[in-house]
């Protein structure tokens, strides 16, 4: 991943989530837990959440494992993963340090891959998001879901309009007064307001080998969550 970008986040772990949960009205918190149960519900014994950051959606994975699935949580920011072991139920999960580009994971390792808000940072082209989806496709087991939570563009113009603004006039600022990092947020807006709608998104899933690839739109479309499998024969 690009090292502006790491150097970015591992300025901001003490206050990340905070600032996530002022800036989305605590609606963050509601679209990891809906993802987190629908992930859930795919079953299996072993789970990983990349690019997992403070760990908040493989905490709500672990808390949701009823069958004891091992539960992974991949960052490149040591900073940012040795918050989960501070956090209540930290115990249950793992923290990998590790770029996505090559996950230390042998193919077929896991059941379920989970993504939240952090498909935009890897973005850096629409090649290297394919290429990073192909390598979660090759950590599932065939059959394995892959669901990703992100940011996507309100369908209705006005809807996507006010959106905007919204990112524009607030993302930046209020996350610079509460992190202290201009940069981190300047980035995040940016991001926001340039990423896929949800049907692109769908497919760049679809080149990257899943099938089965549907959405679900939240929020007035200012968020969705994708969801695909590994072929059941396992190839790309």
């Amino acid at each position: 991943m690009d090292t502006g970008i790491k150097r970015i986040f591992a300025r901001i772990p003490r206050t990340y989530e905070a600032t996530n949960h002022i800036l989305t009205f605590g609606l963050d918190i509601l679209w990891r837990r809906r993802t987190a149960k629908m992930a859930a519900r795919s079953g299996g014994d072993r789970w990983v959440d990349v690019c997992s950051g403070t760990g908040e959606t493989a905490l709500l994975l672990a808390g949701l494992a009823d069958g004891g699935a091992e539960i992974y949580a991949v960052d490149f920011s040591q900073p940012m993963l040795e918050r989960i072991g501070g956090k209540r139920g930290g115990g249950a999960v793992t923290p990998v340090l590790s770029d996505i580009k090559r996950l230390p994971f042998p193919d077929g390792t896991f059941d379920l891959v989970t993504i939240s808000f952090a498909t935009r940072n890897i973005n850096l082209s629409r090649e290297v998001l394919v290429s990073s989806f192909r390598e979660f496709e090759r950590v599932l087991r065939p059959g394995g879901r892959f669901v990703n939570l992100e940011t996507s563009q309100p369908t209705a113009p006005l809807a996507r309009s006010l959106f905007h603004i919204y990112v524009r006039m607030f993302v930046r600022p209020i996350g610079r007064l509460i992190s202290g990092s201009s940069e981190a947020y300047a980035y995040l807006a940016g991001s926001i307001s340039r990423f896929y709608t949800a049907e692109e998104l769908a497919a760049v899933l679809r080149e990257a080998g899943f099938e089965n690839v549907g959405f679900r739109r939240m929020t007035f479309g200012a968020v969705a969550v994708h969801r695909g499998s590994k072929p059941a024969g396992g190839g790309s």
